[in-house]
């Protein structure tokens, strides 16, 4: 799993930790040098003096940490030694505890130490180690899932230490608050708990209201900053607060709906634009007299030549082009003149000019969530069907990357065309074909007949299956007749149709898929309006109509997303987020076919010290 800053930041504070051992009698490290836990752990075991044994330890373990190993380190501080740390030392190590907990992404080591915490502990370090230590202690709240608590420590922090940096840190507890559970941030505001906390609690709160648009969010910070006019965050609001705050003012009024209207794409191109005016229409936040949105038919012209042209007529954001190869045409400049939210993504090869925004249905971020999704389940070794072809090619590399990064691997990965023998593609899979061929050799070796019964290899553990409809039909009972009937699969999207049809997904019952919440969600007002009135609503056609809607949402938060990492927008498509280089993201919903119909699935709970799902963002219509 990827470090993020604040590990780096925990890695950093190490080489301060070295004062806290001034002035205190150890073994003489000059003839005792340990190079491995055991032989500190040998050492120590030879003095007598429990303190001084278990300062040498320490020690041995703050050098370890210089060096980044972590795991010798851990070691040493959950070895039997310093279980009972004399009363001096259990500050250091404490300290020393949370920094490789964090390093290393140790959930359950982190959980047993935040049991022994509370917010204000950090206080008792002296002034050269409180801005360390509060940072390590949120940190190691954060890592088990206690946003609140990481959160508070933060707060406690900006008002113990004149020196840190305030915008960072209130951009920091803003992050936390967001992500903390809305019952226990209700919890909290109802415990008298100082100025400064309730002033941040209630702020939080207030802006968490479902349904809210930006123009009402920046209504309320402005409001929460008139009642609250002495609090630091009033003053020195989060960076993404700010933003929201200000874009009323800096959203586009002239946009221009760039889509392919006649051709092979004619029907995606009217599907996404009816979409975004849907959306339009239905956003009561929206300045009708001001807000002026043509719609420009790309078909048959190079977009380049098109972009130039509308960029000279003063228009605030371009939405467009659809086909990939009509968005790589605009990496000839370095820089465009006026936005454009593309609505494809561009090469691995190529490198977007500033000022060009990408959003799309990418197989990709499925692919990714299926190897994180795995990830929770503690699913490591798996086996993967995927189509041939440059599309295949690309789900394949980014679901292969992301098991990586989560410690998994695909064991196998057979790829197949519609019109492959799929029995054969399923036996090779699961391995019932190499145990035939090794029962054929004994048979030629021993020159009897052999009595035989195939099995499927034991190693895997699930399997992942991208695959259309048509297909997948055929593959999951192929899965049972080879002995792989008990292994869960895990598919994209397009193993879904869009539109219940319970006859013919029966053959697909069982398997968990990911698709957007305009097709797993029920309870979708924009959804239900649509399709009673407009066609192309469901299926394929009503996920880019989807699409469409979340272009209308983007178009006025390109900002937002882009200055600010930890903000998202709940979007027909996924929770969406933005990459540094201006991509969009999607994380989308779960579903099981149960009697043939998706059955939505719950986001994971915290379980055994696992951090929780993202459950609350910046919320918005």
């Amino acid at each position: 799993m990827t470090k993020n800053p604040t590990t780096r930041r925990a890695l950093a504070s190490i080489f301060t930790l070295t004062l806290l051992f001034a002035g205190c009698a150890s073994v003489d490290l000059d003839s005792h040098v340990a190079q491995t836990p055991s032989q500190a752990l040998e050492v120590a075991a030879k003095e007598s003096n429990a303190e001084i044994a278990q300062q040498y330890l320490l020690k041995i373990a703050s050098r370890f940490q210089n060096r980044g190993e972590h795991r010798a380190a851990r070691t040493l501080l959950q070895s039997t030694q310093l279980a009972q740390p004399a009363p001096p030392l259990q500050a250091q190590k404490q300290l020393l505890a949370m920094a490789s907990a964090v390093a290393l992404e140790d959930r359950q080591w982190a959980s047993s130490i935040a049991a022994k915490l509370a917010p204000d502990n950090f206080t008792s370090y002296n002034s050269d180690l409180v801005n360390r230590a509060a940072n390590l202690q949120a940190d190691t709240y954060a890592l088990i899932g206690d946003r609140l608590s990481a959160a508070i420590t933060l707060m406690l922090l900006s008002q113990t230490d004149s020196t840190v940096n305030p915008q960072q840190v209130h951009d920091q507890i803003w992050a936390l608050l967001k992500a903390a559970p809305d019952q226990k941030l209700s919890a909290a505001s109802e415990k008298s708990i100082g100025f400064e906390t309730e002033g941040w609690l209630e702020l939080a709160a207030s802006i968490r209201t479902l349904g809210l648009s930006i123009d009402e969010q920046g209504r309320i910070i402005r409001r929460w900053q008139s009642n609250w006019p002495g609090h630091p965050a009033a003053q020195i609001l989060p960076s993404e607060l700010q933003l929201i705050a200000s874009l009323a003012e800096s959203r586009p009024d002239r946009i221009a709906l760039a889509l392919p209207l006649q051709g092979p794409l004619a029907s995606a191109g009217k599907a996404i634009r009816d979409g975004f005016l849907a959306a339009y229409y239905q956003d009561d936040s929206a300045d009708r007299s001001k807000t002026d949105i043509r719609v420009i038919d790309t078909s048959g012209q190079a977009f380049d030549e098109l972009y130039k042209e509308l960029a000279a007529q003063d228009v605030d954001l371009v939405i467009g082009p659809l086909e990939k190869e009509a968005l790589a045409s605009l990496t000839k400049m370095k820089t465009l003149p006026v936005p454009a939210l593309g609505l494809n993504y561009l090469p691995d090869n190529e490198t977007a000019p500033d000022g060009l925004y990408q959003f799309g249905l990418s197989a990709e971020d499925e692919a990714r969530q299926i190897a994180d999704r795995l990830s929770e389940q503690d699913i490591n070794q798996v086996l993967a069907l995927i189509p041939q072809g440059e599309w295949g090619d690309r789900v394949e590399a980014a679901l292969t990357q992301r098991m990586q990064e989560n410690g998994a691997v695909a064991l196998d990965i057979e790829r197949f065309f519609r019109e492959d023998n799929l029995r054969a593609a399923t036996a090779d899979l699961l391995g019932i074909t190499v145990s035939r061929d090794r029962a054929i050799q004994v048979e030629r070796t021993i020159g009897l007949n052999v009595e035989f019964e195939p099995r499927r290899r034991q190693d895997a553990e699930a399997i992942i299956m991208v695959a259309e409809p048509a297909i997948a039909r055929q593959f999951k009972p192929l899965f049972a007749y080879y002995f792989g009937g008990d292994l869960p699969v895990y598919s994209p999207s397009i193993v879904y149709e869009g539109t219940p049809d319970a006859g013919r997904d029966r053959d697909l019952n069982q398997i968990i898929f990911t698709d957007i919440p305009w097709v797993l969600n029920d309870k979708n007002p924009l959804r239900n309006e649509a399709s009673s009135v407009l066609p192309g609503t469901r299926g394929q056609l009503g996920r880019l109509f989807a699409m469409g809607a979340d272009a209308w949402k983007l178009s006025k938060r390109l900002p937002l997303l882009k200055q600010v990492q930890t903000a998202s927008i709940d979007g027909q498509t996924g929770v969406l987020t933005m990459s540094p280089e201006g991509s969009i993201h999607r994380h989308q919903l779960w579903a099981q076919f149960r009697s043939g119909t998706p059955s939505l699935l719950a986001e994971p709970a915290v379980q055994n010290g696992e951090p929780e799902e993202r459950n609350t963002e910046v919320r918005t219509n």
